[in-house]
């Protein structure tokens, strides 16, 4: 997930220096970032079988996690309208590092929770880290953008938003063997999380000794409801809101939906690997995607790196399975199918954001659909392709909704990071539908979610409408 600022560097003699080690310990950062976010969908089984939780109440882990989003960056936007930016008085670097220990203390709760045995105990830990990752929301990326020659920024962020990916995609992966296999049973998530926070306290560590450039942030937040003005930005809001709550979702249930004996069968550590393919299709997405977006003009030369993006992106997913579960080459070559489907759709959309928003959206609901009502390896493979369908999502609605807003950018951002709030509302609901409904059935509800997103991408992003 991305936020935007317009940044300065404080003292332009910072951009003589080299970076290289501090931008290294920064995709570090994205890459935890990703990584301890999606163990959300490997938690939300373990606590269900724990506490005999129905799919509602297991859900919400989601809630918890992504309600802190929205408090944290509505508590943000009140106190920066009234009294400036607070990252800004303080430093950039000093945020990042307020983050990471404010996440530590979220991670380490888990310990207490496990020997409390209270679900209450452990949705607090989990509100917790996400108000930590609300600040390094806000913090990293702008942090990440001066590093280095500001023609050059765009390139940076791709490259950190595909560690956060390779988080996403690992995260299943590792999550899944240490809480169903190794540390299985009642104090699984007890040791996994304490090292987690070990981490971030070093990475805290890091960045603190690191010799990062100060830069000052000269972009006001306008003070009252300025942004909210411009209809194709309030319309962005409710597909960001749609956008992250059906990714989130779906990704959520699948464990449970690769275990249905018309599905797969499978036990929670196997389904655990293929959820990791679901996250892996958003770094193919993302890599792919950052390149066609750019401005390569020679079309076969982007094209091939395209090619060399995604297959590098395929075979690090491929590899880190095989590692785990001793996957074969030809169990995953489904997935190259839609890559193949996404590399024709880049080309029909000719780089044109709205375009290649709705054309990735009519196909996810394409896959939606056949997840709901089919069966075996059909539907199998449907859920799985949507992860590689939602990549560009984010970045093309963020794009669409705030152009043309001009001052009110900072403020029409801040907005846009609040919608985050859908991870927290669309998971539970689906809960609720597959407590009543069924599992398959309850993917009716992401549907809705896709259907207003490729709105969005035809029509409700036109300014003035």
């Amino acid at each position: 997930m991305e936020s935007q600022n317009n940044t300065q560097l404080a003292n332009d003699s910072h951009q003589g220096n080299n970076y290289t080690s501090a931008l290294i310990t920064l995709t570090s950062l994205f890459f935890m970032w990703g990584f301890m976010t999606v163990m959300n969908d490997v938690l939300i089984p373990h606590l269900k079988n724990i506490f005999d939780l129905d799919f509602f109440q297991s859900m919400l882990v989601q809630t918890s996690f992504f309600g802190a989003y929205f408090i944290g960056s509505l508590l943000y936007y009140i106190i920066s309208s009234r009294s400036g930016d607070p990252i800004n008085k303080i430093g950039y670097k000093n945020g990042i590092i307020i983050g990471l220990v404010i996440s530590a203390i979220g991670s380490a709760m888990f310990y207490p929770a496990t020997i409390i045995n209270a679900y209450g105990v452990y949705l607090l830990a989990l509100f917790i880290l996400g108000l930590g990752f609300t600040v390094l929301q806000i913090a990293a990326n702008p942090y990440v953008a001066i590093l280095g020659d500001p023609k050059t920024a765009s390139s940076r962020l791709n490259l950190a938003q595909g560690f956060n990916s390779l988080g996403t995609t690992l995260g299943p992966l590792i999550g899944g063997a240490l809480i169903f296999k190794y540390f299985a049973g009642t104090e699984a998530v007890k040791i996994p999380y304490l090292v987690l926070a070990g981490l971030l306290i070093l990475l805290a560590v890091l960045i603190k000794g690191a010799k990062l450039p100060e830069f000052a942030n000269e972009e006001k937040i306008e003070k009252g409801k300025g942004a909210l003005k411009f209809p194709h930005l309030v319309l962005g809001m409710v597909a960001i809101f749609m956008y992250v709550g059906g990714e989130v979702a779906v990704g959520s249930i699948l464990i449970n939906f690769f275990g249905l004996e018309n599905i797969a069968g499978m036990d929670e550590n196997t389904a655990s690997s293929y959820l990791s393919l679901y996250w892996g299709g958003l770094m193919i997405g993302r890599f792919s995607g950052a390149i066609y977006l750019s401005d390569i003009t020679d079309q076969k030369k982007k094209f091939g790196y395209m090619v060399i993006a995604a297959l590098t992106a395929f075979f690090i997913i491929y590899i880190s399975n095989s590692i785990k579960t001793d996957m074969s080459l030809t169990t995953v070559l489904p997935l190259l199918v839609f890559v193949a489907i996404a590399f024709i759709l880049f080309l029909i959309g000719k780089s044109i954001p709205s375009k290649t928003l709705y054309y990735f959206a009519s196909v996810v609901i394409v896959l939606l659909l056949v997840t709901t009502f089919g069966d075996g390896k059909i539907a199998f493979w449907a859920v799985i392709g949507i992860g590689l369908f939602n990549s560009i999502m984010w970045s093309n609605i963020f794009t669409l909704a705030i152009d043309g807003l001009g001052k009110y950018t900072s403020q029409g951002s801040s907005l846009l990071v609040m919608a985050i709030l859908g991870g927290a509302i669309i998971p539970p609901l689906q809960g609720k539908f597959a407590d009543i409904l069924g599992v398959q059935l309850s993917f009716l509800v992401p549907i809705l979610c896709y259907i207003y997103i490729f709105y969005y991408g035809l029509v409700g992003y036109k300014k003035g409408k």
